[in-house]
């Protein structure tokens, strides 16, 4: 499939380095577990720069070795101007991010939403940040919860099948 014409979904945190990579890797491995891989562009970035470059946190890396789910290859970058074009879903992780993303995508027509917004029964409303608080159990419950409703959210108004 043409890179144009994938689902674009862009996770989004603070410094891109524990929960948007967290989530990124969450949905890419129920993607791939679905085989519809070959039918997104999925990706993550930080609103702030201090980590660009840098690979997730060590915290993030040690809860998905422990749940059998690939990193390899990310790492952190900041939001750019085009992904506002290049991802039909862009999702926050925070209330902080998703103010951030709509100042910055200004006029564009970006579908910006919360993760958690998704999950109408969480109690939280917000992914918290394991880099502050360390519980990177938490974030990773809170995360796969949300990737499971925004992927079923996507299938539903691309009207998406699994290919099996």
């Amino acid at each position: 499939m043409d890179d144009n014409n994938k689902i674009g979904v862009l996770f989004v945190c603070l410094g891109n380095i524990c929960r948007s990579p967290m989530a990124e890797a969450v949905f890419r491995h129920l993607v791939v577990q679905e085989n519809l891989e070959r039918k997104f562009r999925i990706d993550s970035a930080g609103t702030g720069n201090w980590h660009i470059g840098k690979p997730p946190h060590q915290g993030t890396r040690t809860i998905l070795d422990q749940y059998g789910i690939s990193y390899e290859g990310l790492q952190a970058r900041q939001v750019a101007g085009d992904d506002f074009k290049r991802f039909g879903y862009i999702v926050a992780m925070d209330d902080q991010n998703e103010r951030d993303l709509k100042a910055l995508a200004r006029q564009a027509d970006a579908n910006i939403i919360k993760l958690l917004d998704l999950v109408p029964d969480s109690v939280l409303k917000e992914v918290p940040d394991p880099y502050f608080t360390g519980n990177f159990e938490e974030t990773y419950e809170l995360v796969g919860t949300g990737c499971k409703a925004l992927l079923e959210r996507i299938r539903k108004e691309k009207d998406l099948r699994n290919p099996n």
